[in-house]
């Protein structure tokens, strides 16, 4: 994916502020790890909050998809080429197995196409390798401009 390397500096600054600033992702302590044009991967770290059963200890269900819907909303503005909001249209989820008890998990997504108004993306979740496959995810994301801040990223939005 060909993006504008001062563009893509400007995202690279503003995309952790994209998992950073959505309070439920925030409160589940989502981190994102790296980044490239079109590629994103981020981090939930394992803790008790996460727990959907308390007799396994197994991450629930939601925090899984939420870290694919957010992984994947920051590897579409990972690969614009001017800054826009989104907002996700359709996001599907195939779980593999559980989560593993105790362990971190990984979320890589890609943006594989645009069009002028929306974007789609594929992503995985794993713990160290995508030999074992979590969940998979196949979303759509809504691509608006920003009227409101003329195309520009808000002012505060890179501190």
């Amino acid at each position: 994916m060909t993006t504008d390397p001062d563009f893509f500096d400007l995202v690279r600054q503003y995309a952790p502020n994209v998992i950073n600033n959505v309070p439920y992702a925030q409160k589940l302590g989502f981190e994102l790890i790296d980044l490239e044009p079109g590629r994103a991967i981020a981090r939930a770290g394992y803790s008790t909050e996460m727990i959907g059963d308390p007799a396994t200890g197994v991450i629930h269900g939601g925090v899984v998809t939420a870290l694919l819907d957010n992984v994947s909303g920051v590897a579409v503005i990972a690969s614009l080429k001017e800054l826009k909001s989104t907002a996700t249209l359709d996001l599907r989820i195939d779980y593999m197995r559980p989560a593993e008890v105790g362990r971190d998990v990984i979320a890589e997504a890609e943006c594989y196409h645009l069009t002028r108004n929306v974007a789609f993306t594929r992503a995985w979740a794993y713990h160290e390798s995508k030999d074992h496959v979590i969940a998979t995810a196949a979303g759509s994301f809504a691509l608006n401009d920003i009227q409101n801040f003329g195309g520009q990223i808000p002012e505060g939005a890179l501190k």
